[in-house]
């Protein structure tokens, strides 16, 4: 009896000396983000490898170690395919010990790992994705939406293309949650601004035939054909408005543009275009120095500058291994309040403040892009028109109606 007495003992000693996600201040003794993003498909030139290249270089620069612990990279190609991504979210949590998933890209994707990641209490932080949801009715208390989103697209380009005369809209949206949301919120920019929408087709996302849908706001005499879609369909979209004769009658506005979707059009295609962005390589000497490491790590095979979702996604990044080095753990609870509590100061944003609900509000631009005649050099691609300070750029947290941000 007492030999059983004392294996029981040695046991519960053991068992109490084991590590616990909860008892270590770094759990696993290791800080590992996991990169989940698109690879291979029409979203891959504006995040994919290249968001991979700006997680690895802002852990590189924060020395590969965050209170004492190495820092570690893992990365996935959801395919932008929800179910993909949530199951890979919840085997990385569960099996990979992985603390922080970063990126997503697309909305449908972030809302379906943001619920799995709330209930495993790991931070989601969301570059790519745009709608205006996530930080509003279907917000957690571990998520950060960093670089953009609907509503500061929006209002950047549509109040300010509305200002410019073009006060008649007609919409071509991409036929999921980010095209439906990013319609609706310049929808109603356009009429708050005193314009008026005439019309709105919405195709399959992916498209390659584009002639449709064109035809038909061509047909509805709109000065603005409002693109509402993203990546390789935006793409198309102003290559086969070219081809049909759609762009000297009418005005394209691009409400979701990278420099990537620039540098594939040219700029004699896309040349005087209004887009709102985050990030602009060439805006000052801090964005220049940081992009042109983008550009010329051995990493990036095809020296592209940054799109603003790499640029964010390395700010972003940088400012969670802070919070979990002034807070001396990787909990997701203590470093999403330290996230929130300071502002961020780097060469992406200039006093940016996460907000209760999650969302970074920071100063967007408006830009154009410059003719052929105009441009100086390689990726000299943008005129600024406007900074759009923070306060005008993102909703207030009222208007997000986040249930988390809601005084009692």
């Amino acid at each position: 009896m007492n030999r059983i007495l004392r294996i029981s003992l040695v046991a519960l000693l053991a068992l109490a000396a084991a590590p616990s996600r909860a008892a270590d201040p770094i759990s696993d003794n290791v800080v590992k983000i996991g990169v989940l993003t698109d690879m291979t498909g029409f979203y891959s030139d504006l995040s994919g490898s290249g968001s991979v290249l700006a997680v690895k270089m802002a852990v590189d620069d924060f020395g590969g170690k965050v209170a004492g612990k190495p820092i570690e990279v893992v990365s996935a190609d959801h395919q932008n395919k929800a179910d993909i991504a949530s199951n890979t979210a919840r085997k990385w949590f569960d099996e990979g010990q992985v603390d922080i998933a970063v990126d997503m890209v697309n909305s449908g994707t972030a809302m379906a790992v943001m619920p799995v990641a709330a209930e495993k209490k790991r931070i989601t932080l969301l570059s790519g994705p745009a709608t205006t949801a996530i930080t509003g009715e279907k917000c957690t208390p571990y998520n950060i939406h960093y670089t953009y989103n609907n509503w500061a697209l929006a209002n950047g380009t549509g109040r300010e293309v509305v200002k410019a005369g073009g006060d008649s809209w007609y919409f071509i949206t991409a036929d999921y949650v980010f095209g439906k949301s990013l319609e609706e919120d310049t929808a109603a920019v356009v009429k708050a601004s005193g314009g008026k929408v005439l019309g709105a087709v919405r195709h399959p996302q992916s498209s390659s035939d584009f002639s449709s849908y064109l035809l038909q706001a061509q047909a509805s005499g709109a000065k603005v054909i409002g693109m509402a879609n993203a990546g390789a369909d935006t793409i198309n979209t102003i290559k086969q408005a070219k081809e049909f004769g759609v762009t000297p009658k009418q005005t394209l506005a691009g409400l979701l543009v990278f420099i990537s979707d620039v540098n594939s059009l040219g700029l004699d295609i896309a040349k005087g275009m209004y887009l709102t962005t985050a990030f602009y390589w060439d805006l000052d000497e801090q964005t220049r120095a940081w992009a042109k490491r983008f550009q010329n790590h051995p990493d990036n095979k095809k020296k592209a500058m940054p799109t603003m979702v790499q640029a964010g996604l390395y700010s972003a990044v940088t400012h969670y291994l802070n919070a979990v080095k002034a807070v001396g753990t990787d909990a997701a609870d203590p470093v999403i309040a330290k996230m929130k509590a300071t502002p961020v100061n780097d060469f992406f944003s200039r006093g940016g403040v996460i907000g209760p609900d999650g969302l970074h509000r920071h100063d967007m631009f408006l830009v154009q892009v410059k003719t052929p005649a105009e441009s100086k050099y390689p990726w000299d691609y943008y005129k600024v028109v406007k900074k759009i300070p923070a306060a005008e750029a993102f909703p207030s947290v009222e208007a997000q109606k986040c249930p988390l941000a809601v005084k009692k």
